[in-house]
């Protein structure tokens, strides 16, 4: 019976991460219309990060920032069965090519907005108010979690930090039913 334990809540979030897998599969998108895959640090750095993680990275692309564009290659991932996470990154921001948001939340079966939610408070710390302009936004699409992110690497590196190292395991468990 709960009587309001946080103990039971903790024991359980830990139950959870224990039966979570221990290397993932994940697929890399950047949005821009100005960079290449050579020129691509914050790609390169979610690739360098989760890969040193022992997690495997079995696509990276670039797309132009256009919604149609954005989807058909989120749609054609999501095809992958073995995929567990796809992480986007550019786009999220407030100018009018930053489309990102639009072109993803429309194929979210579940939305993820603590996720949005601490990437901005965490950003405040950083960065100050500035971080009210992140439009950064996660979920679920089928069983395949997908976190969209800033393009800048300062903010590509403090969410890897702060939430997907620590959390990612335990969310694609909770995804996969």
């Amino acid at each position: 019976k709960y009587k309001g334990s946080t103990r039971m809540t903790s024991l359980s979030a830990a139950e959870h991460r224990q039966a979570a897998p221990k290397q993932l599969r994940f697929a890399v998108v950047t949005v821009s219309d100005t960079r290449t895959l050579e020129s691509d640090s914050s790609g390169q750095l979610l690739v360098d990060e989760l890969t040193a993680a022992a997690h495997h990275c079995l696509d990276r692309r670039l797309v132009r920032d256009e919604p149609l564009e954005i989807c058909q290659v989120v749609g054609q991932l999501c095809s992958n069965e073995s995929l567990d996470v796809i992480l986007v990154t550019g786009g999220t921001g407030i100018s009018p090519r930053d489309r990102t948001p639009e072109a993803i939340a429309p194929l979210l079966d579940a939305e993820l907005p603590g996720f949005g939610e601490l990437f901005r408070m965490l950003s405040f710390q950083e960065i100050g108010a500035a971080a009210m302009l992140s439009r950064a936004l996660a979920g679920r699409i089928g069983s395949i979690l997908i976190f969209c992110l800033p393009g800048s690497t300062a903010a590509v590196r403090l969410a890897i930090e702060k939430l997907l190292l620590p959390e990612l395991p335990h969310l694609v468990h909770h995804a996969r039913g």
